[in-house]
């Protein structure tokens, strides 16, 4: 699946989250052009209102630069953007002062119209301004001191220009609240863009865990099963090369013994190794669901593996398990179903979700999907998976049913019966 479509559903869920934070402040930069460079323009006439266009389009290309770093500068990409903050701090006080020079020597028929335009650019810088240098600092005080810096500044800075008092408090205080909640935007943006990064390295830790442990547990059952078995072999090997140069006829009986006890430590050994790769279907459901739901993805489970032979229920356990694991890893799943049902002597497992990655994970590299086939192919199973429509993937395992065994009573011949 190609175009805009596919490239936004090849994201994992932190980069769509980083993704969609990015072009957020690219659009705010947007927004402070359109709502004040194009409204100026209009409201203050081509001559004064071209200017003021022009100075806050620069004003909102220097904010989406910075923006731009400074989310790099969260991510790890870069070191803090020191340079750009300040000079998006000297860009809108130049700014904001070129919009007051403009509103003081304002005169004609639309003078006052002017004034307005020009005013409206003053505070709007000063929130934007304000609000993105905020996306650049961690420390809370600061945050808090910038923001209280630029409404101060807007007030001191109008107040010797005669403007009323009442007229300059109201101007620090549209900037305070506007650059409070532009900034606040800011850091909540940052704070939720790396909880979601940190979320996902958690669910990627848990899974490395579960591996190790379970690799741990498997050592240890190896463990217990042949290191007394091979520490006796020892033994009893160095015992008959003893006996065998003395030339004791004990010596046979001793090989003999060691050959018993290998025997029985492969065969122990087999039976580890058989119940490490046997899955239990009914467990392997409940831990799907489990593990789906976890990860917030709702999965329905509909069907019951009672009666199925042992082979078929571990064959479609590992199903379920590859199958769960797959959209955990290949996709963006909101939804899974899970259906298992018997007929025509065939049991039939499904496996159905959304969020459908940008190629099939069947054609992915290093697919767990080939050794499903292998361990169907046993049973003389079938293994389908591949997209369904546009949004959604579905894989299918069929294994026959061997066919019941014939009631003793019911196979003898009807006359024999009737005696």
């Amino acid at each position: 699946m190609g175009g805009p479509v596919g490239w936004w559903r090849g994201k994992s869920t932190p980069a769509k989250v980083e993704t969609y934070t990015r072009w957020s402040f690219h659009f705010f930069a947007l927004i402070e052009a359109v709502a004040f460079g194009l409204s100026a323009f209009r409201q203050a006439g081509p001559n004064p209102g071209t200017w003021l266009l022009l100075l806050v389009c620069g004003h909102s290309l220097t904010c989406a630069v910075t923006a731009a770093r400074a989310l790099d500068w969260t991510r790890g990409g870069r070191p803090q953007p020191v340079r750009t903050l300040w000079t998006l701090a000297a860009v809108t006080a130049v700014t904001a002062t070129v919009a007051m020079a403009m509103a003081e020597r304002a005169h004609g028929p639309k003078a006052d119209d002017v004034v307005t335009a020009a005013g409206a650019v003053f505070g709007g810088v000063l929130v934007m301004g304000a609000g993105i240098i905020a996306l650049g600092v961690r420390n809370r005080r600061r945050v808090v001191a910038i923001v209280l810096g630029f409404a101060a500044g807007a007030g001191l800075y109008t107040f010797p220009l005669g403007i009323p008092g009442i007229v300059a408090l109201v101007t620090a205080g549209a900037v305070l609240v506007g650059g409070a909640f532009v900034a606040f935007t800011s850091v909540f943006s940052v704070w939720l863009l790396n909880a979601v990064y940190a979320l996902d390295e958690a669910r990627e830790t848990r899974a490395r865990l579960a591996v190790a442990e379970e690799r741990l547990r498997f050592g240890r059952d190896l463990h217990d099963v042949l290191g007394r078995n091979l520490a006796v072999i020892a033994l009893k090997a160095e015992l008959g090369v003893q006996l065998g140069r003395r030339g004791r006829p004990e010596a046979v009986e001793q090989m003999i013994e060691v050959q018993r006890l290998a025997q029985e430590s492969q065969r122990e050994v087999r039976a580890v190794v058989r119940g490490y790769r046997e899955a239990d279907l009914a467990a392997e459901l409940a831990g799907a669901q489990g593990v789906l739901a976890a990860a917030g993805i709702d999965c329905a489970v509909t069907g019951s593996p009672a009666g199925l032979p042992a082979p078929v229920q571990s064959a479609l356990g590992w199903v379920v398990r590859e199958a769960a694991t797959n959209v955990l890893r290949h996709g963006d799943a909101q939804r899974c179903t899970v259906s298992l049902r018997v007929a025509d002597g065939r049991a039939e497992l499904c496996v159905e979700n959304d969020g459908v990655p940008e190629s099939p994970a069947d054609d992915r590299p290093g697919s767990g999907l080939a050794g499903l086939r292998e361990r169907l192919s046993e049973l003389d199973g079938t293994l389908r998976a591949g997209p369904l429509g546009r949004d959604r993937f579905r894989l299918t395992a069929e294994v026959p049913l061997p066919p019941p065994a014939a009631d003793p009573e019911t196979a003898r011949p009807l006359s024999e019966a009737t005696r």
